[in-house]
């Protein structure tokens, strides 16, 4: 199979996947770079360029909240789960669940 096409279905896949992955992650507070190791540990190869503007976004849209921590020599952003942002993250939750058993369904639940 051709590896480019493969490469853009899966790119393809785990954009959609990655504002449930974040809205995840900061139910607890992290910072722009800890956040990016956080969900590289977990699998999803996230860049910079992506996230930043990402993490712009949902704050902008309420999803997010952010402060600065200036104790330590350079100065971070933290960002956190707003309450709307958990209402959200729960929607999103209970989707990609019913998503999950309706593919299970189609392919018998056998699993590939």
């Amino acid at each position: 199979m051709d590896e480019d096409l493969v490469a853009g279905h899966l790119q393809e896949l785990r954009r959609g996947t990655i504002v449930l992955a974040c809205l995840t992650t900061l139910a607890r507070p992290h910072y722009g770079y800890g956040l990016l190791e956080t969900l590289a540990e977990a699998g999803f190869e996230v860049d910079g360029n992506t996230l930043y503007p990402l993490l712009r976004r949902l704050e902008k849209q309420g999803l997010l909240t952010s402060e600065w921590n200036t104790d330590e020599a350079r100065p971070r952003k933290f960002y956190r789960v707003s309450a709307d942002g958990a209402l959200m993250l729960d929607q999103l939750v209970a989707e990609w669940r019913s998503l999950d058993r309706a593919i299970g369904a189609l392919d018998g639940g056998e699993g590939r």
